[in-house]
C-alpha cells in the first residue's frame, strides 16, 4: 500500500520511526506500506515511486532541519500536487491543526483525495471539526476509508470501541479531561507556580506548541469537542460554537479555595444533547478528590462515554508520548491496508 506523509513534524516522525521499526515488531507485520512521498509546509518534500528511505528522511531533516535539494529524493511537490500527480492508495495527513483557517489547509488535502478515490488517515482535527458532514458524505460516496483515531486521545481506541463495540448504543453524552497542556497547567497552579512557570513545566513535558493559545484559551479542546459530537452523536458542531474557558481564567484564589474543600479543578471537555442539537463545553469544573476525572494527572487523559444501553464507559490513558499518538495513526493504516488487501 502506497502512502503520503502531509506533514513530518513530531508525529510524522515518530510514524515514520515505527513504519521503519516494523521488521523488529511482529504486531505490524501485517502493515504492509511504502511511503512514497513527505510533503511539508515549509521544509521541503521528498519523492520516490519505489519507496522512501525512513531512515534516511528522518536522519536528513534532523541534520538539517529540512529537506533539500541535495537529497536524491528532494522533490519540488506540495501535498495538493503529489495527490493529482502519485500513484498512492493513501493520505495520511499529519499536517498542523490550523484553528485561524478552519481546519485549512488540511481540508483540502483530505477534499482532494477522496475525490481521488484515495483512502485517508488523519491525526488532525480540522476536517473532522469544520466540515465532518461534507467529508464523510464523499468518502461514502468515493467508497473511501476516512478514519480519524489519532484526532482524540492519541491512541486510546475511542472511535473504534463506539463503531465495532458499541454497535446498537446511542451515545448520550460524553465529558472528559483531554487536553494535556491545561492539565500539566493546572497541575503547577495548584502547586504554587505562576503561569509562566507552568508554562514552563508543560514545555518540558513537550505538550506545549510554539504558540500555546490553541490550548490555554480552548481552541484544541474545542476542535476535540466538535469531532466527538459529530463523529459519535451526529452532531454538526464547529469549535467556534463550543463554549470555551481560558485557563487563563484560573486564578490563585480560585485554586486555593478548590483545594480548600478538598477539590481539584480540571479543565473539562463536555459534549451533550440539548433539545434537538448537540452542543459542547469546556471549562475549569472543581471536583471532589474521589471524581475518577481528579486523579487524571501530567499528560494523562480520560473520557466518559454515556449509552442508552450499556450505560456508563470510561477509558483512561496514563502518560501518553508521541508513540501513544504515532499508534493511533498505524491503527488506522492497519484498517485502510486490510481494506485494500480484501
Amino acid at each position: 500500500m502506497r502512502a503520503l506523509l502531509a506533514g513530518f513534524g513530531r508525529v510524522g516522525r515518530t510514524v515514520a520511526e515505527l513504519l521503519a521499526e516494523r521488521p523488529r515488531r511482529p504486531g505490524l507485520s501485517a502493515l504492509d506500506v511504502s511511503v512514497v512521498a513527505i510533503t511539508t509546509g515549509s521544509h521541503g518534500a521528498l519523492a520516490n515511486p519505489d519507496g522512501l528511505n525512513l531512515a534516511g528522511a528522518l536522519a536528513e531533516i534532523r541534520a538539517r532541519g529540512g529537506f533539500t535539494a541535495a537529497h536524491p529524493d528532494f522533490a519540488t511537490l506540495d501535498t495538493l500536487a503529489a495527490l493529482r500527480t502519485l500513484d498512492l492508495e493513501v493520505l495520511v495527513e499529519l499536517s498542523p491543526l490550523s484553528v485561524a483557517r478552519r481546519g485549512e489547509p488540511a481540508i483540502s488535502h483530505v477534499r482532494e483525495a477522496l475525490r481521488r478515490r484515495r483512502h485517508v488517515v488523519t491525526a488532525n482535527k480540522g476536517p473532522l471539526a469544520w466540515a465532518y458532514a461534507s467529508l464523510t458524505k464523499l468518502a461514502r460516496e468515493q467508497g473511501c476509508a476516512l478514519l480519524h483515531e489519532a484526532t482524540v486521545m492519541d491512541g486510546a481506541p475511542v472511535f473504534n470501541l463506539v463503531r465495532r463495540c458499541l454497535r446498537g448504543n446511542v451515545i448520550l453524552a460524553i465529558d472528559g479531561v483531554l487536553n494535556s497542556t491545561t492539565n500539566v497547567v493546572l497541575g503547577e497552579l495548584e502547586r504554587g507556580a505562576s503561569l509562566p512557570e507552568a508554562l514552563d513545566a508543560a514545555r518540558r513535558a513537550g505538550v506545549v506548541e510554539a504558540d500555546p493559545s490553541d490550548d490555554l484559551d480552548g481552541w484544541d479542546a474545542a476542535a476535540k469537542i466538535a469531532v466527538l459530537a459529530n463523529a459519535l452523536m451526529g452532531g454538526d458542531l464547529t469549535p467556534e460554537r463550543v463554549e470555551r474557558e481560558s485557563v487563563r481564567a484560573v486564578s490563585p484564589e480560585r485554586m486555593a479555595r478548590a483545594s480548600a474543600r478538598g477539590c481539584r479543578l480540571k479543565m473539562v471537555c463536555e459534549v451533550f444533547r440539548e433539545g434537538g442539537t448537540v452542543g459542547g463545553r469546556v471549562a475549569a469544573r472543581e471536583l471532589p478528590a474521589g471524581d475518577p476525572f481528579a486523579a487524571i494527572d501530567g499528560t494523562s487523559s480520560v473520557i466518559r462515554l454515556a449509552t442508552d444501553i450499556v450505560g456508563t464507559l470510561v477509558i483512561a490513558e496514563n502518560s501518553p508520548d508521541l508513540r501513544t499518538t504515532a499508534y493511533g495513526v498505524l491503527s488506522d493504516l492497519l484498517e485502510v491496508a486490510e481494506g485494500v488487501r480484501r
